[in-house]
């Protein structure tokens, strides 16, 4: 029996990444769009570290424009040693920080993924849940004992193919059964969900920032003028409206990217996947953002509309005042005109 840990890290760099394609062999059934429906993955380079007295290769890999991927693997004697396994996935995530360090990468903009791969063995996957607890808390990258439910929450997510194969996926990691060691596509799915996630994340953050910038710049004190600058006005508004398309554009490329769909296997492990990494929740949030700044835009042209017509009725007042005062002066130049 087979025992690996691969650790996934994927990071926003500032420069674009560039490779060859890469191409993940697998039995499991796809659509035949499959290669073009999804976002690709590209090799750029490698790196080979010594951990624990042990060579580790440190695949680099990426998305375009800007998403880093560091894969690691290595063979574990007994995955399930929870502190031996925890251990070398601390120390795997410590070297791939490194490397993403040296690319740009952000810590903040950053997604870490453990995937447990068991192959090889004799008879059911199912008979591996004997060691549920443990499986639970590497999930979780939690070292407490979790109590039962919480373990039956964790391992429900989950999906079959053939009979002597299993794979349970949560949020920061994935079990993966497979007699013969046919991981490849999984993993393939599991690094494309937390692109979506990290992509997801990425846009919030700058929807934050331009939202936060945009209402600094319309509540700056103005000074007052009796004819608003329309030309600054004009420009602001063409400013907040083309952020508005930009980031509309954004949002939708993040589920025209990736097209995955109907009952095959890929696309209900994709989907399985997915909702475990709240994606839905995620693009919920980001499209309460865009509506706050089609709010923002609103009041903005409303506003300055009010503000102008508000100008004109004073000018109007004022210069009726300037002409009953012209009256009263004529009036006055004629009395004593002709009483002298």
């Amino acid at each position: 029996m087979k025992n690996q840990l691969v650790t996934l890290m994927l990071s926003e760099v500032p420069k674009a990444v560039r490779g060859k394609l890469f191409k993940s062999e697998t039995q499991k059934s796809g659509p035949h769009y499959f290669p073009s429906s999804v976002p690709h993955l590209m090799t750029m380079s490698e790196e080979k570290k010594r951990v624990e007295g042990r060579e580790v290769v440190f695949s680099i890999l990426g998305y375009a424009p800007y998403v880093l991927v560091i894969q690691a693997s290595t063979e574990l004697q007994n995955i399930f040693d929870q502190k031996r396994t925890s251990d070398w996935e601390k120390k795997l995530y410590d070297e791939s920080s490194n490397i993403a360090k040296k690319w740009g990468g952000s810590a903040d903009m950053s997604e870490m993924y453990s995937i447990f791969e068991i192959s090889g063995y004799v008879g059911d996957p199912e008979q591996f849940l004997v060691h549920s607890s443990t499986m639970a808390s590497l999930l979780k990258s939690e070292n407490l004992t979790l109590d039962p439910k919480e373990i039956d929450y964790t391992l429900s997510t989950q999906i079959k193919y053939a009979r002597h194969d299993l794979s349970i996926i949560d949020w920061d990691g994935a079990f993966l059964f497979d007699v013969e060691g046919d991981f490849g596509l999984a993993v393939e799915l599991l690094t494309l969900a937390n692109l979506q996630l990290l992509r997801h994340r990425i846009l919030d953050r700058r929807l934050d920032s331009q939202i936060e910038n945009i209402s600094k710049q319309l509540m700056e004190p103005e000074k007052k003028r009796w004819f608003p600058k329309r030309k600054a006005v004009a420009t602001t508004a063409k400013d907040i409206l083309e952020r508005r398309i930009t980031w509309i554009s954004a949002f939708e490329s993040l589920e025209r990217d990736i097209k995955l769909i109907g009952d095959w296997y890929s696309a209900r492990f994709y989907d399985l996947a997915t909702k475990k990494l709240k994606i839905g929740e995620w693009r919920t949030a980001i499209k309460e953002k865009l509506d706050s700044l089609d709010g923002i835009y609103a009041s903005f042209v409303q506003n300055f509309t009010v503000s102008g017509k508000e100008k004109a009725e004073w000018i109007e007042i004022i210069a009726w005042f300037i002409l009953q005062i012209g009256w009263f002066v004529l009036i006055i130049l004629e009395f004593l005109y002709f009483t002298k």
